[in-house]
C-alpha cells in the first residue's frame, strides 16, 4: 500500500486490511521523490504486484482480488 504519514485515508485503509487479516507492506511515498511525483496527494493506493487494486478507499472488488 502506497501512502504517507498523517493521512487519514491511509490509516483507514491500513486498519481495514489489518482487520481482514491481509498482510501488506506500507510504502511511504514521501520517502522516495519518484513515488511522491507519481502519486502526490493521490493516496492511499493498494497494489498487488504491478496491478493497482484501488485508490483512496478499500473497495469490495479489491477485497475479492486479495482473496
Amino acid at each position: 500500500m502506497y501512502g504517507r504519514a498523517y493521512c487519514h485515508l491511509c490509516e483507514e485503509m491500513a486498519g481495514a486490511l489489518r482487520r481482514l487479516g491481509v498482510a501488506f507492506e506500507e510504502i511511504d511515498v514521501d520517502a522516495d521523490p519518484r513515488l511522491d511525483e507519481l502519486y502526490g496527494a493521490d493516496v492511499p493506493v493498494l497494489v498487488r504486484g504491478e496491478v493497482e487494486l484501488c485508490r483512496h478507499r478499500l473497495t469490495p472488488e479489491a477485497i475479492r482480488q486479495l482473496s
